[in-house]
């Protein structure tokens, strides 16, 4: 039996993607082989990952003039690789910190001999929040301005992109990421690991306009240097070749289902709903501020902690999976990413409200 799968990642994925995966997992494409076992080097090979571009080009309207990477490492090897990419020794960086995973990046930064500059940290309200749009100023000499559009583990998201002011704009959107529209031009560098909403772990697509490559440290490796892997169509080594091939049936799920317009309101609804139950219930509450409230990633507590580990076991024996809230934080987390269906959002809020009755 299916469960609803609420892991922050890896997520659960559309299930038309994994059967048309399980349907040719043994011969795909007629070769008599898995896509697991082709050369990536090979015509069908390259025309698959060909494909998987075309389409996140297609529907992230991505301009001409920026080049799509399929990278291995995850988003969390871009913490070391933006700067590595972007800056000399010694130049100034400026960052946001609103959680956990803004902290990684701006400790990936502070180990490359930078100026790190935080601009804003929302450490006094316990990572509740985001800063408000205009609080803080932007060096006019630093080289890039990097945030986190959405914390998965505090279940933060800004309600909009930050300005700023004409430097380059870099973003991990790992947990955000395909949920909605986007406006690529207003980014330098976007990059996002894959498994919340574009497939299995390991796979980072990064998004990089053409005038930040080539300003790369000569001792950035190989692999990690954006110009090199933008030069080579992402094949400088050999490259996650599954997660490729799965990102390619997830991008045509995603336009089939309407594309990122229809997606996005699908999103909101679901959060909404689930949002509503936690507010209109004494027994859960949701610590974050109201316009800082995530789409994919909702936490949530229980007016009684010591019915924690019931409440996530009682879910789990009614196909509610990982409910469980990050390790650092308790309580519980929701993660409704786009395979995340609305009936699987409601199933979770009925199990909440009969939860409820049985020990308020």
């Amino acid at each position: 039996m299916r469960v609803y799968n609420f892991s922050a990642g890896p997520a659960m994925l559309p299930i038309e993607a994994l059967t048309a995966a399980q349907s040719e997992l043994t011969d795909w494409g007629g070769s008599g082989m898995s896509v697991l076992e082709v050369t990536h080097r090979g015509k069908p090979f390259v025309a698959c990952a060909a494909h998987a571009e075309s389409a996140l080009r297609s529907l992230l309207a991505i301009p001409d003039n920026y080049r799509v990477l399929f990278l291995q490492g995850g988003a969390s090897a871009q913490f070391s690789a933006v700067p590595m990419n972007l800056t000399a020794s010694g130049d100034k960086v400026a960052y946001l910190n609103t959680g956990q995973w803004s902290a990684k990046a701006i400790a990936g930064a502070c180990a490359q001999d930078l100026d790190v500059a935080v601009l804003a940290d929302e450490k006094a309200t316990s990572y509740t929040t985001v800063p408000s749009e205009g609080s803080f100023a932007v060096p006019a000499d630093a080289v890039y301005l990097h945030y986190t559009p959405n914390e998965t583990i505090g279940g933060v998201e800004f309600g909009y992109v930050p300005d700023s002011a004409g430097i380059p704009l870099v973003a991990d959107m790992s947990s955000t990421i395909l949920s909605r529209p986007i406006d690529v031009s207003r980014f330098g560098v976007i990059y996002a690991g894959a498994q919340k909403n574009m497939g299995p772990s390991g796979l980072c697509v990064v998004i990089v306009r053409d005038d930040l490559l080539g300003h790369s440290r000569s001792t950035t490796p190989g692999i990690l240097e954006y110009k090199q892997m933008a030069e080579s169509d992402s094949m400088l080594n050999t490259p996650p070749t599954f997660g490729i091939y799965l990102l390619g049936l997830i991008l045509d799920w995603v336009a089939e289902t309407g594309g990122l317009a229809a997606m996005g309101e699908r999103n909101q609804a679901k959060a909404q709903a689930l949002y509503a139950a936690i507010d209109n219930s004494q027994f859960y509450a949701n610590p974050v501020a109201l316009d800082a409230r995530s789409w994919m990633n909702i936490p949530f507590t229980l007016a009684d902690p010591a019915l924690d580990k019931a409440f996530v076991a009682q879910a789990e024996a009614a196909g509610l999976t990982n409910l469980a809230g990050h390790r650092s934080v308790g309580g519980m987390r929701a993660s409704i990413y786009n395979a995340m269906p609305m009936e699987g959002v409601q199933a979770l809020i009925d199990f909440m409200t009969d939860f409820e009755q049985h020990n308020a």
